[in-house]
C-alpha cells in the first residue's frame, strides 16, 4: 500500500502468544471476517437516531485529506476502507490476525491505497506520540491514557460504544455474559469522568436505546454466534435458555432484543 509521503511513525510489533487465538478470530476463520458471514435477517427501530450513522456522520464531520487517523479495533477492515478516502492516511490496529489477513485482502480495492494495518495491542501501541490528528473506536477496546498519547494536541477522539444495558434481559435468562450485572451504572458518565480527568473536552455524548426484531429462532441463534455477548456460546448447550427468551420477547415484529450504544466526541485540550 502507498506511503502518504508523511513521516512514518515509529512501529515496533507488540503482541503476545496470548493475544494468537481470541474471540474474534475464531469468529473470523468461521465466518471468513468479522461479521461477513454472521448476516442474520432482522429490522432494526430507532427512537432517537441510528448510533451508527450518527458516530460516521460525525466522524466525517471532523474528517479531513490533510489528516491522519488511527482505527482502534480495526477488524475486517470494512469501516475503515468506507471512510479512507476522506482521509490522508489510515492505520488500523487489531490482536486478530486472522481479521487483519482478511482486511489486507482487499489491497486492490482503490480505497486502500491509504491504509495500513498493524498486528497490536491497543493498551499500549508502539506510535509515536502526539502522531494523530484523529483517532476512533467501533465497540472495540477502549485505553483512554494510549488515546490520549498517541494524538496530537487539539486531536479529536471518537467512539461508539456498548452501553450497560445492551441485551440486558438476554443477559438475565442465561445468567451470564459481557459485563453481566453491571446495567445499573453509567457507562457513558464513567467514560466521560475518565476521559475529562486525562485532558479531553467533550464535544458529544448521548445514549441511544433502541430495538432489533429477529424473524425466527435460528437467525438469532446465528447472530449469537458471531458476536461477544458470551464468547462462550454454544447452540446446543444454550438451546433451552435461548429458547426461554424466544418464548417470553417474541412479538409480531418479530424476536425482540434491546441494544444499547453510546456515542462521544472528544477533543484533546491538555
Amino acid at each position: 500500500m502507498a506511503d502518504s509521503g508523511r513521516e512514518h511513525p515509529a512501529l515496533i510489533l507488540i503482541y503476545s502468544s496470548s493475544m494468537a487465538e481470541d474471540f474474534y478470530d475464531k469468529v473470523a476463520s468461521k465466518f471468513g471476517g468479522y461479521g461477513y458471514g454472521t448476516s442474520p435477517l432482522y429490522t432494526s427501530e430507532y427512537p432517537a437516531g441510528n448510533p451508527e450513522k450518527v458516530f460516521k456522520e460525525k466522524l466525517l464531520g471532523l474528517s479531513s485529506k490533510n489528516k491522519v487517523a488511527l482505527d482502534i479495533g480495526c477488524a475486517d477492515g470494512k469501516f475503515t476502507l468506507s471512510i479512507a478516502p476522506s482521509f490522508q492516511k489510515i492505520y488500523g490496529v487489531d490482536t486478530s490476525s486472522v481479521n487483519l489477513d482478511v482486511a489486507k485482502s482487499h489491497s486492490e480495492d482503490e480505497r486502500s491505497r491509504n491504509v495500513e494495518y498493524f498486528l497490536q495491542d491497543a493498551s499500549h501501541t508502539s506510535f509515536e506520540d502526539s502522531f494523530f490528528d484523529l483517532a476512533y473506536c467501533r465497540r472495540g477496546p477502549s485505553y483512554y491514557k494510549e488515546q490520549h498519547r498517541v494524538l496530537k494536541s487539539k486531536g479529536h477522539y471518537l467512539q461508539i460504544g456498548i452501553g450497560e444495558k445492551d441485551t440486558v434481559e438476554l443477559k438475565k435468562i442465561f445468567g451470564r455474559g459481557q459485563d453481566f450485572g453491571k446495567w445499573n451504572r453509567s457507562r457513558l458518565d464513567e467514560n466521560l469522568k475518565t476521559l475529562q480527568s486525562l485532558g479531553f473536552k467533550v464535544l458529544f455524548a448521548e445514549d441511544f436505546h433502541y430495538f432489533e426484531y429477529y424473524p425466527s429462532y435460528a437467525e438469532l441463534d446465528l447472530f449469537l454466534q458471531g458476536v461477544p455477548i458470551f464468547e462462550d456460546f454454544d447452540s446446543q448447550k444454550d438451546r433451552a435458555s435461548l429458547q426461554k427468551y424466544v418464548d417470553k420477547f417474541s412479538s409480531d415484529k418479530g424476536i425482540q432484543l434491546s441494544r444499547h450504544r453510546l456515542v462521544m466526541v472528544m477533543k484533546k485540550v491538555s
